[in-house]
C-alpha cells in the first residue's frame, strides 16, 4: 500500500471510529447495553465493508488505472447490496437493538463517505507521470526554447 493510500485509509478510519465511540455512547444511553453492542456492530460493518473498497479501489487504480472509475461505481454497488443484506439478515436480531444497528451503520457510512471525500480533495495526487529530463530528449539532442523567444 502507498503512503498516500495508508494516509487515506488512516483519515477515514480515525472520524469514523469516533463516530462509532459517540454511536455506543448514544446507543447505550437510550437503548442501554443491546443499544451499545447494536451501535458497536454497526460502526464495524461500515468501517470494515467502507475499508475493504477503498483498498479493493487503490489496488484497482494501480494495477488497472483504465478501470479506475467503473470499479468505482461497481464497488458502490457492491458495497450498498452488501450492507443491505447485513441490514436484512440481522432485522429480526435479539442479540443488540437493530435501531441502534441501523442508526450507527448509517452514520459511520455518511462519516467514512465524507472523510474519504476531504482525503482525496487534500491529496497531492499526480495525474500525469513526470517524465525525467534525460529520458525524454535522445543524447545530443538540442534544448528547445520557450515558444515565442528568439533563437
Amino acid at each position: 500500500m502507498q503512503s498516500n493510500d495508508a494516509r487515506t485509509l488512516l483519515s477515514c478510519a480515525v472520524p469514523t471510529a469516533v463516530a462509532g465511540v459517540v454511536a455506543v455512547a448514544v446507543g447505550a444511553v437510550f437503548a442501554g447495553g443491546k443499544g451499545a453492542i447494536g451501535a458497536g456492530v454497526g460502526t464495524l460493518v461500515a468501517a470494515g465493508v467502507m475499508a475493504s473498497g477503498l483498498i479493493v479501489l487503490e489496488r484497482t487504480a494501480k494495477h488497472l488505472p483504465h478501470l479506475f472509475q467503473a470499479m468505482g461505481m461497481v464497488l458502490f454497488m457492491a458495497e450498498f447490496l452488501l450492507v443491505a443484506v447485513v441490514l436484512a439478515v440481522f432485522q429480526d436480531t435479539t442479540l443488540f437493538n437493530v435501531k441502534a444497528f441501523a442508526l450507527a451503520l448509517l452514520a459511520a457510512t455518511l462519516v467514512w463517505v465524507g472523510a474519504q471525500t476531504r482525503a482525496h480533495m487534500k491529496a497531492k495526487i499526480l495525474y500525469v507521470e513526470p517524465e525525467a529530463e534525460d529520458e525524454r530528449k535522445p543524447e545530443g539532442a538540442k534544448k528547445s526554447a520557450p515558444a515565442g523567444s528568439a533563437p
